[in-house]
């Protein structure tokens, strides 16, 4: 790899501050979301909470770019990739997701959204060109074996039956399959032409308002609680855990890779379960506890490897 003059140029490292600074901030953060989605979905229908989370995102990126001087004009292509990442990632992945935790725990939910990794490393395979090497497949077949015990715990446990759990997993499995084309498209070259702000601003608007489309048709006029709880959790969740993280998630993204990226996973389920355990009463089983540590122990062998997709 070579700079403007031809001078030989290293090799980006994921061990760089640049990398695991903004890698430990998102990871910190989106620890904590999943639990606040709980709370967004009580009395609030799923899709108008999401479509107010994106809608504040929106503005505050808007705000951010025109703060740094870019424009918010994009050409035809600019304007057609940022509507597929509102459409995948803040439309169809947060509807997922959101529902999801009507079924399952928030903790259960963000360990199943851990398996990002996979789609990330495969899709990335076929779109981007990045190797897969064994360790890393080896990784991600024990995470998935670990899913699995969870997922069997959680049909065991559930008072409504295994119908439940089965819903809400394949829920989030659907958020992780629209995230993960998110995911990759931040990945490719043709993202870059683009400055972050600005493409951002736009899909996370896009996606409101496809969000609050979808709200309107399927639950009525728009609901709204006001309970300093929910408010701040909005606040939250659009502020910190969108327009903040989104962006520092995306730049990760571009310098090592979509696989790399969603090593995330590792850390965001054992926070998640941990809040979970404390504020959502989660029994641990031997099987519950084995299915994390299978789960996490995947991620982790999967992190480990010497040249890992990126």
């Amino acid at each position: 790899m070579t700079g403007p003059s031809g001078s030989p140029q290293p090799p980006i490292q994921s061990t760089r501050a640049a990398v695991l600074v903004p890698f430990g901030i998102v990871t910190l953060i989106w620890g904590s979301t999943w639990l606040v989605i709980r709370d967004q979905i009580a009395v609030v229908p799923p899709s108008w909470s999401i479509s107010y989370r994106f809608l504040i995102a929106g503005i505050a990126m808007a705000i951010y770019a025109r703060v740094k001087r870019e424009s918010l004009v994009l050409d035809a292509r600019g304007y057609a990739f940022a509507a597929v990442i509102g459409t995948a990632l803040f439309a169809f992945n947060f509807n997922f997701v959101y529902r999801a935790e009507h079924y399952v725990t928030s903790g259960l939910v963000a360990v199943v959204f851990a398996l990002l990794l996979v789609p990330n490393a495969v899709f990335g395979r076929i779109f981007l060109g990045q190797k897969l090497g064994r360790q890393l497949m080896l990784g991600c077949a024990v995470a998935m074996a670990g899913v699995a015990l969870l997922f069997v715990n959680e049909a065991r446990v559930d008072p409504h039956g295994p119908q439940s759990a089965t819903i809400g997993i394949a829920l989030t499995l659907g958020g992780v399959l629209a995230a993960s084309i998110a995911n990759v498209m931040q990945g490719s070259a043709f993202a870059k032409r683009y400055p972050m702000a600005p493409m951002l601003a736009i899909a996370m608007l896009i996606g409101a308002t496809l969000d609050a489309t979808f709200a309107w048709i399927t639950t009525g006029p728009p609901v709204f609680e006001l309970r300093l709880g929910y408010i701040a959790g909005i606040l939250y969740l659009g502020i910190f855990a969108s327009a903040l993280a989104f962006p520092l998630y995306f730049n990760v993204i571009r310098a090592i890779g979509p696989a790399k990226a969603a090593y995330s996973g590792v850390i965001v389920p054992v926070i998640a379960m941990i809040l979970s355990t404390i504020f959502e009463h989660y029994h641990w089983s031997t099987l519950a506890v084995a299915g994390a540590v299978l789960a996490g122990a995947g991620l982790v062998i999967a992190l480990s490897a010497r040249r890992p997709a990126r």
